[in-house]
């Protein structure tokens, strides 16, 4: 029973998160106030503060608690050899994070430039960098560098894209990734894929 409270603030959190992310993605975040989240949720702005001081805390803890998933594979890729396998397997581990955060990252698409403003667009910035320097060889030509950019844009662009085409939602991510794969196989190994 003493765990009970915590649950509960763990609950009110999520919820938080939850209401908050609708609201910035149907009204923007600009015009979301904490108040319209707190009426939302029926509770009192009081207690919104408990969990949450500003709108910006908000979004980036749903920003974090998302993002987790893309922490970890960095760390592990960052371990990993700089096979064709690993850089598969980061690929494949990345398109399953943005499926999962794919609620942020159409916020995130529809409210660019408050993202830009925030604190999460750099860290945002610097998490692609790491991950294309997973996948990208150091001394790779201009060409296959280009290649290991556009796998990861493929990916970033196929959740928004890929929207408006009939068909499981799964299944356009797994072909989505099949592109996103093709062009670093292309890049590890400028020999593939050629018909030589």
């Amino acid at each position: 029973m003493g765990s009970a409270p915590h649950t509960r603030r763990g609950n009110t959190r999520q919820r938080i998160q939850d209401v908050a992310l609708r609201l910035f993605a149907e009204q923007g975040y600009e015009k979301t106030s904490l108040r319209e989240i707190a009426e939302q949720l029926d509770v009192t702005k009081a207690a919104l503060y408990y969990h949450f001081k500003t709108k910006e805390d908000i979004l980036k803890s749903i920003f974090d608690d998302l993002n987790r998933p893309v922490e970890e594979l960095i760390v592990w890729g960052e371990s990993q050899p700089r096979t064709l396998e690993t850089k598969k397997e980061i690929l494949t581990r990345y398109s399953e994070a943005l499926a999962g955060a794919a609620p942020l990252f159409r916020f995130m698409q529809e409210n660019q430039a408050t993202v830009r403003d925030l604190s999460i667009g750099h860290t945002i910035k610097n998490r692609v960098v790491t991950l294309v320097n997973l996948i990208r060889d150091d001394d790779a030509p201009l060409t296959d560098q280009v290649r290991c950019f556009s796998a990861l844009f493929t990916l970033h662009a196929g959740m928004f894209a890929m929207n408006d085409v009939d068909g499981d939602p799964e299944d356009k991510r797994k072909a989505v990734l099949e592109v996103a794969v093709e062009l670093v196989t292309r890049a590890h190994d400028p020999g593939a894929g050629t018909g030589a």
